[in-house]
């Protein structure tokens, strides 16, 4: 690996870090509330703030041509809202880790079939056969640390 793929390696692990910190935090949030849908919101409004403090010194330039942007683009922020709630109300029922073990496992497939057919413009990475095992393996081991 180079030293560019290490650095973009260790801020996607820093941000997976991240996952199950934000789904026990804000399950915590949405007990105190008694309702995940006031923690998400309040999640949403401090991650409004954090990132338009991050757009004041990049530049808010950058916003003027999101009216031309395809609109199915910002399906994104339908699909943030719904891993935000779904993990803000479950994990509290199921676990944390149970939740994102199954977020994980989400992932893994949605990756996979994203990267294998370059879907949505991403870089296509064909499923070989190693891929394919190294994905079987990841996923194995979500259900052996479910059984725990």
């Amino acid at each position: 690996m180079d030293a560019t793929t290490l650095k973009y390696a260790a801020v996607m692990m820093a941000a997976g870090f991240g996952i199950p910190i934000l789904a026990a935090l804000n399950s915590q949030l949405g007990g105190r509330l008694g309702n995940p849908a006031a923690a998400a919101f309040c999640l949403f409004i401090v991650a409004f703030l954090g990132t338009s403090v991050v757009l004041a010194f990049t530049g808010f330039s950058a916003l003027s041509g999101v009216f031309a942007a395809p609109k199915y683009l910002f399906l994104a922020g339908l699909l943030v809202a719904f891993y935000v709630l779904t993990i803000t109300w479950i994990a509290p029922k199921f676990g944390v880790g149970n939740a994102v073990f199954f977020v994980l496992i989400g992932q893994l497939i949605s990756a996979a079939a994203i990267d294998h057919f370059g879907l949505m413009r991403a870089l296509p990475q064909p499923i070989t056969l190693t891929r394919a095992a190294g994905i079987a393996t990841m996923a194995v081991g979500v259900f052996v640390t479910l059984k725990g």
